[in-house]
């Protein structure tokens, strides 16, 4: 842990942007929460079960973003962006499959979807309401973080910041307008909390894609490049990549089956487990921020051929995730006396049971 300039300002240049992006991000779920809870304990139990199956998709493309960059960070660390342009258009790919097949699952079957993780007939109803809109949020989803992380892969890490930024505002302006019918909207309810959701992703894949396709200088990367077919990383993507596809994927099931179980427990319970872990996630970003900063910094050293580093820099982080495990148990901690005024429309019997939950959570 010796002082090492370069070393800790390159992580810090790459981690808080990205974990500020992850911030934002885990914000607009956040928000939809907040608002909601002004509709009851059903409400919040909905939108809970419903994003079990969004939290399966951003397991797979946080696992997704993570291979593309232990592959084409490498070759970025040569300087070869044609070889990481090829490797963005497979894992773009693979994101849009992902994403199509999801949607028109979902679509086809909201009531069996979210039936796998409730039989509180108040919950399932409430949760079919916002998944038969919230289900086509996952095709810009998906390709939304692909391009994030092929920006990432060349150090430009800014943007994705921007676009959560984007997101969040809209989310946050359009939920006040259709859950609640301001300005002379109708009060939709839940189904606008999913509009709200579903306007903001699109806006987010646009703003992305425009500076992907207009401002990048690092990359260049091009619509054709995205979608040709056949790609000379295939070998390599299955055999480095997939591993750590399965690995977040693998959590992603943990999650949703964990989801299902608290599904089957009352309203109170689904509530207050809804209520902690979005904002347990909005409350660890540093931890995952700092990974996809890891994957980058070690990426790129690994391309140059500095083994030494390599192995200096993975010892170093080892002491940092420490660290930052510590800090982040005081920040849960210190957070659990602001739930009751951050989530005002939850009973008092909610909100004890996630300050218990949220000491749970501190240790893990």
């Amino acid at each position: 842990m010796k002082p090492d300039k370069l070393f800790y300002k390159t992580l810090l240049r790459l981690s808080v942007p990205i974990a500020a992006q992850n911030v934002l991000t885990y914000l607009v779920g956040l928000a939809d929460n907040i608002m909601v809870s002004r509709l009851g304990e059903t409400a919040v139990g909905g939108i809970y079960v419903a994003n079990q199956i969004t939290t399966l998709l951003q397991m797979f493309t946080t696992g997704l973003g993570a291979a593309l960059t232990v592959l084409a960070a490498q070759y970025w660390g040569k300087k070869d962006t044609q070889s990481v342009c090829s490797i963005v258009g497979l894992g773009f790919r693979i994101a849009l499959l992902a994403g199509i097949v999801l949607t028109v699952s979902v679509a086809l079957f909201p009531q069996k979807a979210v039936g796998l993780f409730t039989t509180d007939p108040g919950t399932l109803a409430s949760g079919v309401e916002y998944v038969r809109i919230a289900a086509f949020t996952y095709v810009p989803f998906c390709l939304t973080a692909v391009l994030i992380s092929a920006l990432r892969c060349v150090e430009t890490v800014r943007v994705g910041t921007y676009t959560a930024l984007l997101s969040l505002v809209l989310n946050v302006l359009l939920n006040t307008l259709f859950i609640f019918g301001k300005l002379g909207f109708p009060r939709l309810g839940l189904s606008g909390a999913a509009w709200a959701t579903l306007i903001s992703r699109i806006a987010g894949l646009l703003f992305c894609a425009v500076y992907t396709a207009r401002f990048d200088r690092k990359l260049g990367l091009r619509l054709r490049e995205l979608l040709r077919i056949g790609c000379p990383f295939v070998r390599d993507f299955l055999r480095y990549g997939l591993p750590v596809i399965g690995g977040d994927l693998l959590w992603g099931i943990n999650m949703a089956v964990q989801g299902g179980i608290i599904g089957r427990l009352d309203t109170v319970s689904i509530a207050a487990v809804s209520v902690v872990n979005t904002l347990f996630s909005v409350l660890t970003v540093g931890l995952y921020g700092t990974r996809d900063a890891s994957s980058i910094l070690i990426g790129k050293t690994v391309g140059s051929g500095a083994r030494d580093k390599v192995i200096l820099y993975t010892k170093r982080l080892e002491c940092v995730y420490v660290l930052l495990g510590l800090l982040t148990s005081g920040i849960v901690l210190a957070a659990r006396p602001f739930i009751p005024a951050v989530f005002r429309g939850l009973d008092a019997e909610t909100v004890a049971m996630a300050q218990r939950l949220m000491l749970v959570l501190a240790v893990t």
